[in-house]
C-alpha cells in the first residue's frame, strides 16, 4: 500500500520534535507522499524548506479564511511559482469562529469579516485559475455561500478537493464540476452518524484521504496528536462503510491523487 495524506500540516510546531518519527511511522503505515497546505503566512516557509528537505513532501500555498485579513497576494505568488507547489489553499469559508477571528482581526463588524473572507477566497481561486493549480477548500458552517462561489468558477479551475468534507448533501453537486471530497479522522468517530450517511453518495472517482494533522485524530486515538500514520484506520472505516475491499480503495484513491496533485 503507497498512499498520500493529502492534507497534513506538518509544519506545525507540534511535530518538530520528532518530525523524523512521524515520517518512518508513516512510511511504515504505507504513506509515502505528503502535502502540506498553507493556513498561516508564518507556516508557509517552513512548509517549504519541509518540501526541499524531504522529495516525498510538497506544500500549497494560501491562506485559511479565519486569517482572510492578512491576505496578501504577491507574498502567496512568491510560493505559487515554487516546483513544490502543487496547489492553492487551503482557503475558503469559515463562519464558525467569527467571534474569535473578528477579535483578532480588528475589524468592525462580522458582516465586514465575511465580506473579506468571501472576497479572500474568490482572489485565491483567481490564482488557481491562472496558474492551473488545483484547490483546496476549506468550508465550515458556510456551505451555501461557498457552494456559490464555487459553482461561479468551477468550470475554469484544474480541479479541487472540498477538505475535511463536512457532510453537507448540497456539497455533493460539486462532483460533477471535478472537485473531490477529502475523508479523514471523522469518519471514524463514533458520532459521525450524519457523515456515515452521506458518505457512501460520494463517487469513489471523488474520494481522497487525508489526516488534517495534528487535528481530527481517528478512533481509537481520539485526544492524542493526529499524525498520517493513522490514515489506514480511516481507509478501514471506508471499506466497511462501502463493502469494498481496502486494495481496490487504494487503487482508485490513489488514481484520484494523482489526477488531481500529479503525485
Amino acid at each position: 500500500m503507497q498512499l498520500c495524506d493529502t492534507h497534513c500540516h506538518l509544519d506545525d510546531k507540534r511535530f518538530e520534535g520528532d518530525f523524523e518519527a512521524v515520517l518512518e511511522r508513516a512510511r511504515e503505515a504505507g504513506i509515502t507522499r505528503f502535502i502540506i497546505p498553507a493556513a498561516h503566512p508564518e507556516d508557509l516557509e517552513r512548509a517549504r524548506e519541509l518540501a526541499y528537505q524531504y522529495e516525498e513532501v510538497y506544500f500549497a500555498s494560501g491562506l485559511h479564511p479565519n486569517y482572510a485579513y492578512l491576505y496578501d497576494e504577491t507574498f502567496l505568488r512568491g510560493f505559487l511559482e515554487d516546483r513544490k507547489c502543487i496547489a492553492v489553499g487551503e482557503c475558503g469559508l469559515d463562519y464558525y469562529r467569527l467571534e474569535e477571528a473578528l477579535a483578532e482581526s480588528k475589524l468592525e463588524s462580522i458582516e465586514e469579516l465575511k465580506r473579506i473572507q468571501k472576497e479572500v477566497f474568490i482572489a485565491q481561486i483567481k490564482l488557481a485559475i491562472a496558474y492551473k493549480k488545483p484547490l483546496i477548500v476549506h468550508i465550515r458552517e458556510a456551505s451555501a455561500d461557498s457552494l456559490e462561489i464555487l459553482q461561479t468558477y468551477a468550470q475554469k479551475l484544474s480541479g479541487g478537493v472540498l477538505h475535511c468534507f463536512n457532510a453537507d448533501f448540497q456539497l455533493l453537486s460539486l462532483a460533477k464540476k471535478g472537485f473531490y471530497y477529502g475523508i479523514g479522522g471523522v469518519l471514524t468517530f463514533k458520532n459521525a452518524r450524519k457523515f456515515v450517511e452521506v458518505f457512501p453518495k460520494i463517487p469513489l472517482k471523488s474520494l481522497l484521504l487525508e489526516t488534517d494533522a495534528p487535528y481530527l485524530t481517528p478512533h481509537p486515538h481520539r485526544g492524542e496528536r493526529n499524525e498520517p500514520a493513522y490514515i489506514p484506520l480511516v481507509l478501514e472505516k471506508m471499506s466497511e462503510i462501502l463493502g469494498i475491499s481496502k486494495e481496490i480503495l487504494v487503487r482508485t484513491i490513489n488514481q484520484n491523487t494523482k489526477v488531481l496533485f500529479g503525485v
